[in-house]
């Protein structure tokens, strides 16, 4: 039995290895609206609220969620409706679901004060 060399296929060439090759990924774009030290823009409060969670979450791990919707809580229960709307922006930026079941939670409760 006689072998035969076969150069390997280029990519240019082959479809298979044209299909299995990793396409290059294209030019990434900046679709931030707004100059990053301005706090007043469209996603300056956006900004500002990313902080304030990871911040939150640097402190309390991975229960940060938890702990922001016990905040959110305590003040939504003792009549702190800013409190209440912070802790609760803070907890929907670290667990959206947590937030929503918190959002339902207090829907049907009453403020004091």
């Amino acid at each position: 039995m006689s072998f035969h060399f076969a150069a390997a296929r280029s990519v240019a060439h082959s479809p298979i290895a044209r299909a299995l090759a990793k396409k290059a990924l294209g030019r990434a774009a900046n679709d931030n609206p707004c100059d990053a030290s301005d706090l007043t823009g469209p996603l300056g409060g956006q900004d500002l609220m990313l902080k304030a969670a990871l911040r939150h979450f640097a402190e309390h791990g991975l229960g940060a969620a938890r702990e922001a919707r016990k905040h959110a809580e305590r003040a939504f229960f003792t009549g702190d409706s800013q409190g209440y709307d912070w802790w609760l922006r803070v907890c929907r930026t670290l667990d959206r679901r947590l937030a929503a079941d918190l959002d339902r939670t207090t829907a049907g409760a009453t403020l004091i004060g």
